[in-house]
Formats: C-alpha cells, structure tokens, sequence
C-alpha cells in the first residue's frame, strides 16, 4: 500500500487516500472498525486494480469538520471527488458502515460513475424485524461475541491495548456516533432508494453476525433491483478478516463478470 495522502475534496474538508495499483478503479470503504479492517482486500485487489481506500474523516485521528454529520454528507464528497478526477467504470467495496457509504453512493449517482457495488455486512437500512445491534452499548467481550464467529480467537482485552491505540479507537468511536449516531446506523429513506440502483449489486454476509443478521442482510439484497445475496460460512460481521479467501473469491469472480 502506499503512503497515505490528502486531498481537498471541498473547503473544510480533507480526505485521506491511500492508492496503489493500475487498471479499473475501486474504491474501498472501512467500517466503524477503520482501514485496518479493509487493509487485506486492499492489499490483495491492488495486484490486479487501481485502489483508493479513504481513511474517513474522524477515523485514526483525522480531521473530521464539525459540519460533516451524516453517512450522506461523506458520500457525496466521495462521489465529487470522483467526478472530480473524471473517474469512470467505478467499483465500490464497502464493509459495514463503509457499506452504508457505498450504497449511499450509488443511489445518488447521475453520472453513471459508479459500475459496480459490493456491500459486505453492510448497514444502513432500516428492516423492522432484524433491528441494528446497539453497538456502542457493548462492551469489549460484547463486541467480540457480536462481530465474529469465533470471538475468542479475535477477542482483546483492552487492559492490554496500549493508550495510544485505545485513544484512537474512541476517536474512531466519536466519529462513528456523529455520522451514524441518530438515527441509529441507517437512513430511513435508503430502503427505497435503492430500487432505483441499476447497478448489478453483490451482498456478501458472514452467517454468524449478530450485529446486523443474514435475514437483514436477505432484506437489504431484495430492495435492488438487481442484487445477490451469498452468504459466507463461518464468518461473523467481518467475513473479510475470519474467511478471506472465500470472501477475496466471491469478489474476485463478481469483478471479472
């Protein structure tokens, strides 16, 4: 990966993006989590694309304007930033709350940028019967429990994590809250934005997340008009991380089609 840089994407507003790679362009969306959770699929796409993976202002101690509030405010300076560089044939990847990015994203495309979208274990969307897990309620244990499906071998004691690190996770944290905090991780309008996305969609699910549910998930693909749901075994809401290689597999079939 090579190194971080910044670019103004509008006055006040400064993007982190990492780059590396030639071929057709990919944008790579972390969630709550930040880059690191995405830093494989980027490593990995990078051999065969050209990869942009922002860090999102606020995350890993970035600057994040006071007036940047919403999911939607930060997709569409994404968007314009890729306007800006006259970039076509875009694929977006988006994990988590990086999915919300995304989807945002492609039902706010008028260009016809956007050419591809991946969600894995995306939120944003409101569905009833599967409600968001409170995620800022759970402590480090619940967190672990929710987010895979073998949490002792990803569960860290936060005794252990040096302060530095816990100080940038509760930045993470502080950022995650303004942009996604009220309502609580989606857009109640999303839901039936997404029809009108004529981009063919690929969800990728861990079957083991409790955070956001295959059954969410199942919901989410069937507001496209045109998505596929596959759901990854043994994977909880970071298939990317527990099963990278069914999960690098599924996108890499997805991006040759």
């Amino acid at each position: 990966m090579t190194t971080p840089h910044t670019t103004t994407a509008r006055p006040d507003l400064a993007l982190t993006l990492s780059e590396a790679g030639d071929g057709r362009p990919v944008l790579i969306l972390h969630g709550g989590g930040g880059p690191a959770t995405v830093a494989g699929l980027a490593e990995h796409l990078a051999q065969s694309t050209h990869t942009i993976t922002p860090t999102h202002p606020g995350w890993n101690g970035t600057h994040r304007p006071d007036r940047l509030r919403s999911i939607g405010a930060l997709a569409a300076a994404y968007l314009e930033h890729l306007e800006e560089r006259r970039m076509r044939d875009v694929a977006l990847i988006g994990s988590s709350l990086g999915g919300w990015v995304a989807a945002e994203m492609a039902s706010r495309d008028s260009s016809g940028i956007i050419t591809g979208l991946v969600l894995i274990n995306a939120v944003g969307v409101l569905v009833e019967e599967e409600p968001i897990t409170d995620f800022f309620a759970l402590d480090a244990r619940g967190v672990a429990a929710h987010s895979y499906h073998d949490p002792e071998r990803f569960y860290v004691d936060p005794t252990h994590v040096p302060a530095e690190q816990l100080s940038l996770r509760q930045g993470n944290m502080t950022a995650m809250r303004a942009l996604a905090g009220d309502p609580y991780m989606h857009d109640p309008e999303l839901l039936d934005r997404l029809r009108k996305i004529d981009v063919p969609t690929l969800l990728l699910w861990g079957e083991s997340d409790r955070i956001v549910t295959p059954a969410y998930g199942a919901a989410y693909a069937a507001a496209f008009a045109d998505a596929r749901l596959e759901v990854i075994a043994e994977a909880g809401h970071l298939p990317q991380i527990e099963q990278p290689d069914a999960t690098l597999a599924a996108i890499d079939a997805y991006l040759a089609r």
